[in-house]
């Protein structure tokens, strides 16, 4: 008897599928894929760029193994419930639906939900044939033959390293689920630099990764499919490696729309910009402390040793990155600051921010208290709130920048200012030029490194918690910290920059201010030393005759 041809090769079975769905035959990329997950090893990952269908194929997948031998038990896991839920309701669509697989339909006193089913030939089990479970849910207390965790990292539960390492403790699970000789397929995405997907070769996975475009630099586990071709032709460098779902217009689309360093994670697969040469800007440098609206400390000090860290803090930073307490604080004199300016960068009413800094400055130390941004635009409530913001902190000043309108939002700011906090001087700061990324750390980086920048840290809380309505998927990108630590010299390094351009355009105010009070100080010292040796001479040549001569005292100037 001539062997089922569905069961000897899964790419029948997905072509066949495909017909069912009515979906274009797969693609080069995806039978690659498909034949991957069939005959890899029993821990692998499938990283491949978004959209390309790694979770339909294995979803397919998991229907084969079902149609192979109906005994299988499959564990489908994923961020959240919602998810999980989705990916087995799929496998229940198939199996209710292809004639071939009619068979696997679940009996009367069968498990027949999205939660959990049974197949019609299983025998009874306390384990379902298939069951969905979120990353954070119960996993232990079952057994299965094959483990699918499918998009397990997702914005929403990746932005700290307490949540990163929350999911990199949870997959520790899996071990014991497991069945003898059983599979585990990840599926998965890179949502940061620091995924919890770069754990998994060092815990003996073999990782298959299919860019969108084929890689400049080499890939660790570039899928030997592309490379091969890319050996056998180097000028496909930068193409799409699967025109039939994304050409190279759609790409560009994508990349425009998306920013760079998220399309290099999503499409790219590359995890790698987590040099620290890329990026900057690392909250280690910040000193974070309680402070007032109208005194700050005449002393701080800052350090990095681990008694000094806030692990009560969320942290958006790079893997590594830390937040700080000072090191020493003048506790006993606290005295007004020297000033308060608010730096406003506007928006229209699209996906940007108006967003706010407000930063103090005292004996050359930097004090930023509040921190924001409102998706209102140039409305009544914006204007009133950015008011109540420099009202609240003593704010005397407000710069906005005029390249957006042309001077247009001061404009509007300045009657409702005058309202609600009339002793505040409202004004364009003075226009951008160059290139954004480059101006911002040109402006930030020294502050940062030199430790003069002082954050509130209620602002560590509220910044995080600002994003809350924001959708999911988009949400951190507003974030203020998770801009600085993001941020590269690269055009388009950021999708949203604002809350991080208003801090810059705050710190270059007091920035120049304080060159040039140095300036100034350097001029006053050098016009006392001139009198004084002016004075020395006079006493020398005319009030110094009759007594015995000294040699002049000699000052040296050293700036």
């Amino acid at each position: 008897m001539e062997p089922d041809p569905l069961k000897r090769n899964f790419a029948n079975f997905l072509f066949l599928v495909w017909q069912y769905l009515r979906l274009p035959d797969p693609t080069p990329v995806q039978y690659d894929i498909a034949g991957f997950i069939q005959h890899g090893p029993r821990r692998r990952m499938v990283e491949a760029f978004r959209g390309v269908g790694k979770s339909w194929i294995t979803v397919a997948y998991v229907v084969w193994r079902l149609y192979c031998n109906p005994q299988v038990k499959v564990m489908v896991v994923s961020a959240s419930k919602t998810a999980a839920d989705n990916f087995t309701t799929f496998c229940l669509q198939l199996i209710n639906g292809m004639p071939e697989l009619a068979h696997l339909i679940p009996r009367a006193n069968q498990r027949d939900s999205k939660i959990q089913f049974d197949v019609g030939p299983a025998e009874p089990s306390k384990d379902p044939s298939v069951k969905s479970v979120g990353i954070t849910g119960q996993i232990t207390g079952s057994r299965a033959d094959l483990i699918v965790p499918d998009d397990i990292e997702v914005p929403n539960n990746s932005q700290t390293q307490m949540m990163r390492e929350k999911i990199a403790e949870a997959i520790k699970e899996f071990d014991s689920v497991l069945k003898p000789d059983g599979d585990i397929v990840y599926l998965g995405t890179p949502q940061c630099e620091q995924s919890v997907y770069t754990l998994l070769p060092a815990r003996g996975y073999t990782i298959r990764i299919w860019p969108a475009r084929f890689p400049k630099t080499v890939y660790p586990y570039l899928a030997p499919f592309l490379a091969e071709a890319l050996e056998n032709n180097p000028n496909l460098v930068g193409r799409p490696t699967d025109p039939r779902r994304f050409d190279d217009k759609d790409l560009t689309e994508r990349e425009a729309s998306q920013g760079r360093s998220t399309f290099t994670l999503q499409y790219m697969l590359d995890t790698s910009l987590s040099d620290a040469d890329r990026y900057p800007l690392k909250l280690a440098d910040l000193i974070v402390m309680s402070l007032d609206t109208t005194l700050g400390p005449e002393k701080v000090a800052w350090g990095s040793g681990p008694e000094l860290l806030w692990n009560d803090l969320p942290n958006v930073g790079m893997q590594g990155d830390r937040l700080h307490r000072p090191m020493f604080v003048s506790k006993e004199q606290f005295i007004p600051y020297q000033g308060a300016v608010m730096y406003v960068d506007p928006s229209g009413r699209g996906k940007d921010e108006t967003a706010y800094a407000v930063v103090k400055c005292l004996h050359g130390m930097l004090f930023l208290t509040a921190w924001g941004g409102f998706l209102g635009g140039y409305t009544p409530e914006t204007l009133g709130a950015l008011a109540g913001v420099a009202k609240a902190h003593k704010v005397t000043h407000v710069l906005c920048e005029p390249n957006y309108g042309d001077g247009m939002f001061t404009q509007l700011l300045k009657p409702v200012m005058g309202r609600i906090h009339p002793q505040c001087a409202v004004e364009d700061a003075e226009r951008s030029a160059g290139q954004k990324e480059r101006r911002i750390i040109d402006t930030l980086e020294p502050v940062l490194n030199q430790h003069k920048l002082i954050v509130d840290r209620r602002l560590i809380e509220a910044d995080f918690k600002s994003t809350a309505d924001y959708p999911t998927e988009v949400g951190h990108r507003y974030q203020g910290f998770y801009q600085l630590t993001r941020i590269t010299k690269d055009k388009g390094s950021l999708l949203h920059d604002d809350r991080l351009d208003a801090l810059a355009g705050a710190v270059h105010y007091w920035l120049e201010h304080m060159e040039r009070d140095l300036d100034r100080a350097v001029a006053d010292h050098r016009a006392d030393l001139l009198d004084k040796e002016l004075e020395e001479f006079a006493a020398h040549a005319f009030g110094g005759l009759s007594g015995p001569r000294s040699e002049p005292q000699r000052t040296w100037l050293s700036f």
